[in-house]
């Protein structure tokens, strides 16, 4: 097996994710309390031998940048990290991103590219995908996994022969023809990626992107293959999707774990605990370091210094950084972002019905405060903002409070 270089795609916008993705790029977005949605990748490369990756980061990069020097100062070991910015503006598409970037694949001696979506929950040794590439003698591969036909309108879909070669690639079709859909997961031979890149750069009605443009031409001009993957493989591209992927987490028989031998490499080398049905204030629950639990937390998980007053209550449902909910409180089925501070005696979430399609998750954004004695829920019929009405002004310390109508 030749040399490898991974390229990850850490500049994700995620516009479906409404204001937890306002202040922070999607792959850092935090999960299972204590890790970050990057940080699966980056331990799959890490795992799977890669000597040498990069991060191609571009919306809130500095956000982005800061986390990402942390992680490597936490874990450095085989694989050495780089963080690329675009040299100048935002990147154009996907494809761009790696385009701005040949000087850095061009001084590196391997002759395998490997890109890699930044945003995706699952555990893969990239190795058996990279032979699979190599054993057809493909000019490109592709991770495909199967999908439920409701949600496959979401990915690009591929339609294959037995042996795997690709026979079209069409990126979020109305109409699919498969539920294969593309894991966003890439391996290139270097030379002729570096090629058609450079095709696609000099076309000016092209998107710039891997799904719209790079792939559907190479699939017509190139060896093109599927790589089948078996296992867990979670895009949380929506707020819904996000929330069930954390979820699952606390299943009796969760179809992905985070104990194991293929661990997930964090900011910190301290896990969350996994609580199970244990009598007391704590049931079926992922805590983090740093929280205090005075009240009581159900099918919860919680990120770092998050405190429960007394006699207060949480329950399904995903709280992030140093949250605070008050005494007598009681918070069932929401998403807190980062600061949020719940007053005394509120009422907030219990599946508010909603015409947004999040599943009724309540959602407070950061450094929210709700004052002493408010119920937000299933019989508020408003729509409150604390801040500015639209999303294209900064905000700077106050947050947004969202609930469904």
């Amino acid at each position: 097996m030749g040399k490898t270089v991974a390229l990850i795609l850490a500049g994700g916008k995620g516009k479906r994710m409404d204001m937890l993705c306002y202040l922070r790029p999607k792959p850092a977005l935090p999960f299972a309390g204590k890790f970050r949605v990057i940080d699966f990748s980056l331990s799959n490369c890490v795992h799977s031998r890669i000597t040498d990756a990069a991060a191609l980061v571009d919306y809130q990069r500095e956000c982005m940048g800061d986390y990402l020097e942390e992680w490597y100062s936490v874990n450095r070991g085989g694989t050495r990290l780089d963080i690329l910015p675009p040299f100048v503006g935002s990147y154009a598409g996907t494809a761009d991103a790696v385009y701005q970037n040949l000087d850095y694949l061009e001084k590196h001696e391997a002759d395998t590219v490997l890109v890699l979506a930044g945003d995706h929950i699952y555990n893969m040794d990239y190795r058996w995908m990279i032979a699979f590439h190599e054993a057809m003698k493909a000019d490109a591969t592709v991770g495909v996994v199967r999908v439920q036909s409701e949600e496959i309108k979401r990915f690009g879909t591929v339609t294959v022969k037995a042996e795997g070669r690709i026979l079209e690639f069409i990126e979020k079709s109305p109409d699919p023809q498969s539920d294969l859909a593309s894991m966003g997961i890439y391996v290139f031979k270097k030379d002729l990626l570096v090629k058609r890149l450079e095709e696609d750069a000099a076309d000016l009605e092209s998107s710039h992107d891997f799904g719209y443009a790079i792939l559907p031409r190479m699939v017509k001009n190139d060896r093109v293959f599927a790589f089948r993957y078996v296992g867990y493989w979670q895009d949380i591209g929506t707020m819904e999707a996000y929330y069930h992927a954390n979820m699952e987490l606390l299943a009796s028989q969760p179809r992905f774990s985070l104990h194991g031998d293929w661990h997930i490499l964090g900011e910190s080398r301290f896990s969350p605990v996994h609580f199970e049905n244990r009598e007391g204030n704590i049931v079926n629950s992922l805590i983090s370091p740093g929280c205090v639990i005075n009240g009581r937390v159900e099918n919860s998980i919680l990120s770092p210094g998050v405190c429960v007053a007394k006699q207060a209550i949480v329950r399904n449902s995903i709280i992030m950084d140093n949250v605070t909910v008050g005494f007598h409180s009681v918070v069932d089925r929401c998403i807190f972002d980062e600061g949020t501070k719940i007053g005394k005696y509120c009422y907030v979430g219990f599946g508010a019905e909603s015409v947004t399609g999040n599943g009724g998750i309540t959602l407070l954004g950061k450094d929210v405060t709700v004052p002493d004695c408010t119920a937000i829920g299933r019989q508020c019929k408003v729509l409150h903002r604390v801040g500015p009405s639209e999303f294209n002004t900064p905000l700077v310390s106050a947050g947004t409070i969202l609930v469904p109508r």
